[in-house]
């Protein structure tokens, strides 16, 4: 079933990859995971078990969720593909930057949250500001999720390409239904369970397939004694441009996702206070060491087999590496690894923008809803979400990126107003809706006037203006957030808006 179009998206694919155990395999693992959350999905009787799990969830689990929340397409294939081409320096936004998310998300957040005993960060922003507040919020946070879901049907897409080259299109419908139909059912507790049965999967046959590769090569040793200069460098150069940027690969995740409502939702879901904190600081010791595992792998996988990588797509690397120099076990335990990280990553993307949308936009468009009725409306916010996301995951291909964009679009709109409403008791409603709107705008106006600037030719100096235009948008846009909130909050009284 591989097509022309396949081959233009990904030339290194090779033509013949089905092995019918390994494809038998992939068919019960994904009908496995359906089961899971079918089974999981029959504890949803409220509305808040099909949102944060009843509020029910061992330290354990609700960490193994966490880790779950972006252990996927990004970390496996996005990470690992930026690692082999930039070294270290490549690899800051994830995973370093998503490591210091979960333990920030401990520190600031989780405490403050958990005893307001919400639904999402909209509630709050309603309960800290105004009504209007929390409208802006959640106009904000949907669509902040859309890119990133879209990068887990990709990858999803991708690995059936590889394993029995099944056309993109196919690919991402198929996985758009799987993905939806356990949400769909069990929410938070299909997301959760999953979760945690998916993160034994990440770590078994990730390690597994890490150990065998550095053996292969000879050891650390002989992987250091290998690389080109500065590829483990962790600090950029000490030019100002290049400090900024490494900055910016920091705050890109390591900010960007604090505001975000899958975060949000797993951190409301554990037993109790402390089990919510102790489970961002666990999550983060987890996925720092858990995600240097495909890292590892991508590099030895250079040093072993160097003509993986020519002349196709460094995001398929490793699935090459696998498919054609592992023995069916390897395969067997890194797939069930790569499905269960993006699994596990697509439906607590897919779930988080659903309850805002059914919690914070069409909830109070009605008097009196039930909550039998609100758990409908939120499971039919889940179809909505997915089918638009399913639609982007058709017009779009690098990973790496539409994780980013996500990650942008929430540090330059809803990061500042959240922290100064815990924060700082003199923030207003005025200054909260002003960051966020001023924020987001400075940021779309930084992006496209950065890329009317040339850059100047090698040997050149550059201008003030080509300066200013190498600096990150989101930068732009996240300062403006900031002047906003201040103006706004001081040159307005405390009324709601």
């Amino acid at each position: 079933m591989s097509s022309s179009v396949n081959r233009n998206l990904y030339p290194g694919l090779p033509k013949q990859m089905q092995n019918p155990t390994l494809l038998l395999f992939i068919g019960l693992y994904l009908l496995g995971t359906l089961a899971v959350g079918w089974w999981a999905g029959r504890r949803v009787k409220t509305t808040a078990d099909f949102v944060v799990a009843g509020k029910n969830l061992p330290m354990i689990v609700a960490a193994c969720a966490l880790f779950a929340t972006w252990f996927g397409s990004e970390t496996v294939l996005g990470a690992s593909s930026e690692f082999i081409e930039h070294g270290v320096l490549g690899v800051i936004e994830d995973p370093f930057g998503a490591a210091l998310c979960l333990f920030l998300s401990g520190l600031l957040i989780a405490r403050p949250l958990y005893k307001l005993n919400l639904f999402t960060f909209s509630d709050f922003f309603r309960i800290r500001y105004s009504r209007a507040t929390e409208v802006v919020s959640a106009v904000f946070m949907v669509p902040s999720y859309f890119s990133w879901i879209a990068a887990q049907l990709i990858a999803l897409a991708i690995i059936l390409q590889a394993v029995c080259g099944l056309d993109k299109t196919y690919g991402v419908l198929i996985c758009t239904g799987l993905v939806l139909a356990y949400t769909y059912i069990g929410g938070m507790w299909s997301v959760t369970i999953t979760d945690f049965i998916q993160t034994i999967a990440i770590i078994v046959g990730l390690s597994a397939l890490a150990a065998d590769l550095v053996l292969q090569v000879g050891g650390f040793g002989k992987m250091f004694e290998a690389a080109p200069p500065d590829f483990f460098q962790f600090f950029p150069k000490a030019e100002p441009i290049n400090v900024i940027h490494w900055f910016a690969a920091w705050m890109t995740i390591g900010l960007g996702s604090i505001p975000q409502q899958d975060v949000f939702q797993r951190v409301m879901a554990a037993r109790s206070e402390r089990g919510s904190v102790n489970a961002c600081y666990t999550s983060s010791v987890m996925y720092l060491s858990v995600a240097a595992l495909p890292l590892i792998i991508g590099y030895c996988g250079r040093m072993l087999y160097p003509e993986l990588l020519e002349g196709g797509d460094a995001q398929m690397m490793i699935p090459h590496l696998v498919l054609q120099h592992s023995g069916l076990g390897i395969q067997i335990l890194f797939f069930g690894a790569l499905l269960s990280a993006i699994l596990s990553t697509c439906a607590g993307a897919m779930l988080a923008p659903a309850t805002v949308i059914g919690e914070n936009l069409v909830k109070p468009l009605y008097r009196n809803v039930s909550d039998v009725q609100l758990l409908r409306i939120m499971r039919l916010s889940v179809v909505g979400v997915a089918v638009v996301t399913g639609g982007m995951a058709l017009s779009r291909d690098n990973i790496y990126e539409l994780v980013g964009e996500s990650s942008a679009f929430s540090l330059v709109s809803l990061f500042t107003p959240l922290i100064a409403g815990l924060y700082w008791k003199q923030s207003t409603a005025q200054g909260a809706i002003a960051s966020m709107i001023t924020g987001f705008v400075a940021w779309l106006a930084a992006l496209m006037w950065t890329e009317t600037i040339p850059q100047p030719a090698e040997g050149e100096t550059a201008t003030i203006i080509q300066t200013l235009a190498q600096i990150p948008p989101m930068l732009y846009g996240l300062g403006a957030s900031m002047v906003a909130m201040v103006a706004g909050s001081v040159f307005f009284s405390r009324k709601s808006v």
